[in-house]
């Protein structure tokens, strides 16, 4: 039984008194060493969602609890520590004028002695691949190795949960898949939480749970099989779904027997092998 990370208790917010509400009465659970995908339509509510969690902002209505803590001004900078941040573009995150120094400023914020950190810098850039280029200046880096170090700054603060807002939208496929590949690895090693915020139906198929947002509002919240099983319901609102989702529904309408909802090509070839081995 996992335990309770981060809890949403009718949560609400928005921009200004004048503005609509961004989110509206929003409640949900996550655990430790869980995978979530959060994803909606832009203007949904989904990245505001990742910065209640980070505290970046504060919630007019309802209670953000991270671990026991209740998320207030005074518990802020506590909640942090276990909190790590992966934006969509890295070099907003970049601060330091070489890859160590900038993998190292989240830890000297933080007081970490000189020794710990040299260890914490090897480990993060090692566990996302890029060790060789420690001293290398962030500029001269292609998006995904920027990416990656941005990824092993947050690591390296030892965090409990990891949100990737957006964070693989500005790589090519190969890029995201790199990304992801690590992140699942270093996930499992550190038993992290992870929070991904993204339109990569990839990423989604690989998450435990997905959380659904429309217009402020959970829409739904499930595993991966049974979200992606509402593909009208989901098109009505301005989501996409897997291709092997459209596949299997013109399978089906071929006359070929396509039963358990296959989320990629070795589910439908393993599902469309059984209906076949029965005939």
């Amino acid at each position: 039984m996992r335990n309770k990370l981060i809890e949403f208790k009718n949560v609400s917010f928005r921009y200004g008194e004048e503005q609509s509400w961004v989110l509206k009465n929003c409640s949900f659970e996550i655990y430790e060493n869980e995978s979530m995908a959060i994803i909606g339509h832009n203007g949904s509510g989904k990245s505001t969602i990742a910065k209640l969690m980070n505290g970046l902002l504060f919630p007019q209505e309802g209670e953000i609890f991270i671990g026991n803590q209740k998320l207030t001004e005074e518990t802020i900078w506590e909640i942090r520590k276990d909190v790590g941040m992966v934006f969509q573009n890295p070099d907003n995150q970049f601060v330091g004028t070489t890859v160590q120094d900038d993998v190292a400023f989240g830890m000297e914020n933080r007081g970490i002695p000189r020794k710990e950190m040299m260890k914490r810098i090897d480990e993060t850039l090692d566990a996302v691949g890029m060790l060789d280029y420690r001293m290398t200046e962030p500029h001269k880096l292609s998006g995904g190795q920027k990416q990656r170090v941005a990824i092993a700054g947050v690591l390296a603060i030892f965090p409990k949960v990891l949100i990737l807002d957006e964070a693989t939208a500005m790589l090519d496929p190969k890029g995201r898949t790199e990304i992801m590949d690590t992140i699942s690895s270093v996930q499992n090693e550190r038993e992290l939480s992870l929070i991904t915020i993204t339109h990569d139906l990839e990423e989604v198929i690989q998450a435990e749970r997905v959380i659904v947002m429309n217009e402020g509002e959970i829409w739904g919240e499930a595993v991966p099989r049974d979200i992606f099983a509402k593909k009208d319901e989901l098109r009505e609102i301005g989501l996409d779904v897997p291709f092997i989702a459209y596949l299997s529904d013109e399978l089906q309408k071929a006359g070929i027997a396509v039963t358990n909802e296959p989320l990629n090509h070795d589910e439908l070839l393993e599902d469309l092998w059984i209906s076949y081995s029965k005939k």
